[in-house]
């Protein structure tokens, strides 16, 4: 049984220095009466409870959910439970919110009333343009009705996601006001789709999973050796028998828009390639000895700008969103010993075209700015991962391109401080903590919620320290990522729950990365009991 709420007060004072959110008292000029002994099991506020003129309910404490919010204003009340005569409406010039107002209505099991006034018992959605920062929103319950506000759909959509969970976890929304943002702005799952085949339903309740964790972002590493997974209208031969139709893609995307959240597409080039390659084996690099490289695009031959360029044009236009991740690791040719000796043919053409001192990883940063000026007229910020930046070359790789940040052992990879003192603004994919692979292969171990919920942040992008929180600022975020190195390991269900908690975990210390009020224990039974497990 969970304790009440009038004993949480009692016991507010001893508990308060645990607690993670911050709490002000707020004493409305009256109150109902009638739930003070209702049942639940929150984390108290911060503040102690001070003489209040009613004294009917006891000072309200946090809504439970994960992430955790981040200000909660305590205050004496009822709180607000879905109830039979109550339903979802949307403020006065709000009409863009009626998808986010119609969806909760449904998961609470309350009416959809639409764009008209609110009455008792009902939850209000409103747009506050310039009112709070992007994806915050403010949560107000008072009165037996809840209002969410905020200055765009995101933030408004999040308070959504708080109320429902709340309401999970506790039957309620308490009393008071939650102030709450993210820390981060790009905060995700990276979903490897090449070398594992997942269906469309697969992935959409990893969308749903995802939204409810308050999560933006969903990258789909889609083309690799073992498989391209997209339907191809420019090149229907690279694609593998079991792919996704872009009728499919398009599917996966309006759920995704649904639910704010961006897919980001990797077509991973000049490595990572030989299912395209298959189809193209004229492209494939050879070494001096006429050795297959695997995987790798000779890109000294005119034609494999060619071939990946038709491609990043048809699959930029079917991608709509922001970015676009272009790969750039662990090209072969850059980690042989003598890439020079091995590769002569990218040699020459490095110095061909930069000039006597150029070298291969000169040819290839070329390479990654090309691709980078094919995929910026579609609207896209390109990315690409941290092994694919050199030091001291004739050629840097451009400032604008997003450093995602997975390893320190790679040929070419380095200190996460080196890139931003470049002034570089950086993704984090730590394989330490956030590289859950199939198979467990190369020392790799599936990462757990614990771990990361305990010792990792966003300013930890290599190993297990922190860079300086002088960078702060220019680390963007992060996302979890499943690769499928050794397919048939895992089934797609079982995949599902080994990422469960790592990335509730995940997802928690990107809203706020300090440390959380709940242990590890507490934040798994609370996701048992909002996830309906416990």
């Amino acid at each position: 049984m969970s304790p009440s709420r009038g004993a949480l007060v009692a016991g507010a004072a001893l508990t308060a220095a645990a607690a993670a959110t911050i709490a002000v008292v707020v004493w409305p000029e009256s109150s109902d009466s009638g739930l003070a002994g209702e049942s639940g099991s929150r984390t108290p506020s911060r503040a102690s409870a001070a003489p209040s003129p009613t004294r009917s309910y006891p000072l309200s404490t946090p809504p439970r959910t994960i992430p955790a919010v981040r200000e909660h204003i305590a205050a004496r009340g009822p709180g607000w439970r879905p109830g039979p005569a109550a339903g979802v409406v949307i403020a006065a010039g709000s009409g863009t919110l009626a998808d986010e107002g119609q969806l909760l209505a449904k998961e609470l099991k309350i009416h959809y009333r639409g764009d008209v006034p609110a009455r008792a018992g009902d939850v209000e959605l409103a747009l506050t343009p310039g009112k709070g920062t992007p994806e915050s929103y403010t949560l107000t319950t008072r009165d037996g009705r809840v209002t969410i506000s905020g200055p765009d759909q995101a933030g408004v959509f999040y308070g959504t996601r708080t109320l429902k969970q709340s309401v999970r976890a506790d039957g309620d929304m308490p009393e008071g006001e939650v102030r709450d943002r993210p820390d981060r702005p790009q905060r995700g799952l990276n979903l490897d789709i090449a070398r594992k085949y997942y269906t469309v339903a697969w992935i959409e309740d990893r969308l749903r999973e995802m939204a409810d964790l308050k999560l933006n972002q969903l990258g789909l590493h889609f083309s690799d050796d073992q498989a391209f997974r997209i339907q191809s209208d420019t090149h229907p031969e690279v694609v593998s028998p079991q792919h996704l139709t872009k009728a499919e893609v398009r599917q996966i995307l309006g759920l995704a828009g649904r639910l704010h959240i961006q897919v980001v597409p990797e077509l991973d080039s000049p490595g990572h390639l030989g299912a395209v390659l298959r189809a193209h084996p004229d492209l494939q690099l050879r070494n001096v000895s006429g050795v297959r490289s695997t995987g790798s695009l000779d890109i000294s031959d005119p034609g494999a700008a060619k071939l990946i360029d038709e491609l990043l044009g048809e699959f930029t236009e079917l991608f709509g969103g922001r970015y676009w991740h272009l790969g750039a690791d662990e090209y072969r040719a850059l980690m042989a010993k003598d890439p020079a000796a091995s590769y002569p043919q990218l040699q020459r053409a490095a110095q061909q075209k930069y000039g006597p001192q150029a070298g291969i990883k000169d040819l290839a940063t070329g390479w990654l700015n090309d691709r980078a000026a094919v995929v910026r007229p579609h609207g896209k910020q390109p990315k690409a991962w941290n092994d694919g930046f050199f030091r001291d070359g004739v050629v840097h790789a451009d400032k604008d391109i997003e450093v995602e940040y997975w390893t320190g052992k790679e040929y070419g990879a380095r200190l996460p401080e080196e890139y931003l003192r470049e002034g570089r603004r950086v993704v984090n994919l730590n394989d330490e903590f956030l590289y859950y692979v199939l198979g467990q292969p190369n020392n790799f171990v599936y990462p757990t919620g614990k771990r990361i919920y305990e010792q990792w942040t966003p300013l930890v992008l290599r190993g297990t320290q922190p860079v300086p929180a002088r960078y702060s600022g220019q680390i963007l975020g992060g996302r979890f990522a499943v690769w499928g190195d050794l397919p048939l390991a895992q089934t797609p269900a079982q995949v599902a729950q080994g990422i469960r908690m790592p990335l509730r975990a995940t997802a928690q210390k990107l809203w706020d990365p300090g440390k959380p009020a709940l242990s590890w224990d507490q934040f798994r039974a609370l996701a048992a009991r909002i996830d309906g497990m416990g």
